[in-house]
């Protein structure tokens, strides 16, 4: 592997990270200067870069850049937004789609920035669980809406990949505040999402 500097990536500095994926290899029993192992601890320095970005990204920030005055006070939704994060037990990719909807209180955001707040979440080292809570308490605690719900459903490659080895399980998740304590708003949005 060259002596190159590959300098900083998404905020990781490249040139620590990568012997010690180079270590792993040998480890594994690999040997990491075959030709088809050289670039590897490089490339998985930079994948590993990318997909953790969201730990030094500020979700809130990304929100209140496109907030605007606005009267409306109907749900609305945001849906399928597809996402990929790390399972921080094993490291392992899980993916799928989550879904949003809020009810604003004077305040709404460019609809884009939704999902941006997802992927902020998603590339960190996660949990489906925390990641469900996480991106609704951002809408909340940043647009103070009426009411957030958010439900992400995904596949986890921990569970499909290794353990159980169940390929076609989904896990659901959901979490909601103020007006979508009611199970009437709840079953708008449930509804809406479901809708092709």
């Amino acid at each position: 592997m060259s002596s190159e500097k590959k300098g900083v990536e998404h905020g990781v500095d490249i040139d620590i990270l990568m012997p010690h994926y180079k270590e792993v290899l040998i480890h594994l029993g690999e040997d990491p200067d075959r030709e088809g192992l050289q670039k590897t601890p490089l490339r998985v320095a930079r994948a590993m870069a990318f997909l953790t970005q969201g730990m030094r990204q500020d979700p809130a920030a990304v929100l209140k850049s496109a907030m605007f005055r606005e009267d409306y006070r109907q749900m609305v939704v945001v849906k399928d937004i597809d996402f990929y994060s790390l399972c921080e037990h094993h490291m392992l990719p899980f993916f799928g789609k989550a879904h949003i909807a809020y009810i604003p209180n004077g305040y709404i955001t460019g609809l884009s920035k939704l999902p941006r707040v997802v992927d902020i979440f998603a590339r960190r080292l996660q949990v489906q669980e925390r990641l469900t809570t996480q991106i609704k308490e951002c809408i909340q605690d940043t647009l103070n809406p009426l009411g957030v719900m958010v439900v992400i459903e995904a596949q986890h490659m921990c569970m499909q990949m290794r353990g159980v080895e169940k390929q076609n399980s989904i896990t659901m998740t959901s979490d909601f505040t103020g007006a979508f304590e009611s199970q009437k708003t709840r079953e708008e949005f449930m509804a809406l999402i479901h809708k092709r």
